[in-house]
Parts: C-alpha cells; structure tokens; sequence
C-alpha cells in the first residue's frame, strides 16, 4: 500500500475513528463508446453486488431503488433514485457505489451544478480510500472532470479546488496539486483544507518540520480541527520533541470521547 494511499485513508477515517485520513492520443471514438459502456456496465454490476454488505434494511431499499433507476420512464424518478442510492451506500461507507451514482445522476442532469459538486465529492472520498493504481486513477480524473465544472462558475471555491489539488498529487504531475495548493494559500493564507494537505504533503515527504509550521498555522486558526491537533502531535513525536508531543497529544484527548482515537494517541504516549 502506498504511504500517499495509508496518509489519505487516514484522513477519511479519522473523522469517524483515528487517522483523515492522511499522454494524450488521438483515439477512435467507436472504440471510445465501446470502453466506457462497457466500463459503466462493469460499475454498475460492481455497485449492484455491493448491495450484498447493506444492511437487511438498506438492502431492501437499495434493490427497490435499483429496480427503479434501470427502468424508471421519467428522468427525474431516475435521477432521484441515483441520489437516494448513492446517500444510502456513503451512509454504510461504500464509496465507490455512491460515487458511481452520483456520477450517473450527473451524467442523465449534467447542467445541474449542485450534483456535479456532490459527484465530485463523491468520488474524491473513494479516491481517497482506493487502493489499486487505475481505480485511484479514474477516481481522480472524475474528481476534477465534476468539480471542475463548478468551479468554472464559481472560481472561488477553494475547497473544491483544494480537493482537486490532492488528485494530482498520485498523478504523474504531483507538482501541479502543490502548485494549486500553494495559489489557494497565496490567496487565503488562513485556507484550512489548503494548510492541512500541505501538512499532510510534507508528513508525507518527511518534513516534519515543515509539517510542525503547517499545522501550528492550521490550529491556530482553527482550534476545533481535530485531524490537525492530532497530526500536530504526530509531527512533535517524528520530529522528537516529546515534551511538545507529549502536550499536544493531552490536549487532543481533551477534544473527543473517540476510543479509537483516544487509542492512537495512548499508543504515542507510551512511547514518550
């Protein structure tokens, strides 16, 4: 498992446990028409056998919604479904079958700008938690085709510009993502998601130190960020300041009822 990929799982975990995560060709376009077909047949028989780990009372809606969205006459009745399916799926944290239906109400509304936001959201949480190489690939690449139309509209938007910043980071242009990383800082120093991926970049490269300043900044304007608190603490401990470490980590058990996280943090502890 790549360290990028255990960084960004635990930036998607820690919310809910311990640790938020942390060439163009010219082609045939018959070709092209065939692949993704059969690319949206294979996600959906994907999304559909996911309905196998619901829960008995979610399955039963899932299927009846499934039903509906294949068959349904009315553009709206599908859409619909698509929506409640993919909430249904985030709720049970199976994110790749929510991106998949968000993405398919995009597709049949593609003018509608609120589900482009919500499919590119969508996909940047599965992005976040895939693991095989062409999968985080095409995650990404929809990331930024969704969010990208919004932020067409509205160029202010840098939390989703921030989002799409981290896709390239796993790209083979990880520069672009600090590029776009370092523009949103330049134009909102006090940005939280752009202070806490740099942070999260410089763990990532070993630059504790340079991670320290970054979340030092993050929590300073924002206190009640509990990934940063924590990931501040983890920089204090790689960096061996222990006394430092030691605070920081006594002050984020102050912050959450967490087991699992409460565990982490016990686990650094004994070893200060």
């Amino acid at each position: 498992m790549k360290k990028k990929q255990l960084i960004l799982i635990g930036v998607g975990v820690l919310t809910v446990a311990v640790l938020y995560l942390l060439p163009k060709v010219v082609v045939d376009n018959e070709a092209t028409g065939a692949k993704m077909e059969s690319e949206a047949t294979a996600s959906s028989s994907i999304s559909e056998s996911h309905t196998n780990e619901l829960s008995a009372k979610n399955r039963i809606q899932a299927n009846q919604l499934i039903a509906t969205f294949q068959t349904a006459p009315i553009l709206e009745e599908k859409v619909t479904a698509a929506q409640v399916l993919a909430g249904i799926y985030k709720e049970e944290g199976i994110f790749d079958s929510a991106a998949f239906y968000w993405s398919e109400a995009s597709t049949l509304l593609p003018s509608d700008l609120f589900i482009a936001e919500e499919a590119g959201k969508a996909n940047y949480d599965a992005f976040s938690f895939a693991l095989d190489k062409d999968k985080v690939e095409a995650l990404a690449d929809k990331t930024r085709s969704f969010l990208g139309r919004v932020l067409e509209k509205d160029p202010t938007r840098l939390d989703l510009k921030s989002k799409i910043a981290m896709t390239y980071v796993s790209s083979s242009n990880p520069m672009q993502g600090i590029t776009l990383l370092r523009e949103i800082l330049e134009e909102d120093p006090k940005n939280e998601e752009g202070l806490f991926n740099m942070g999260i970049l410089s763990m990532q490269s070993g630059q504790y130190e340079r991670a320290i300043l970054r979340f030092e900044e993050l929590v300073q304007f924002h206190p009640q960020n509990i990934q940063g608190q924590f990931y501040l603490g983890v920089s204090y401990f790689e960096s061996k300041e222990k006394n430092k470490a030691k605070a920081q980590f006594e002050l984020v058990k102050n912050m959450t009822e967490d087991p699992m996280i409460l565990g982490s943090i016990q686990g650094y502890l004994d070893q200060l």
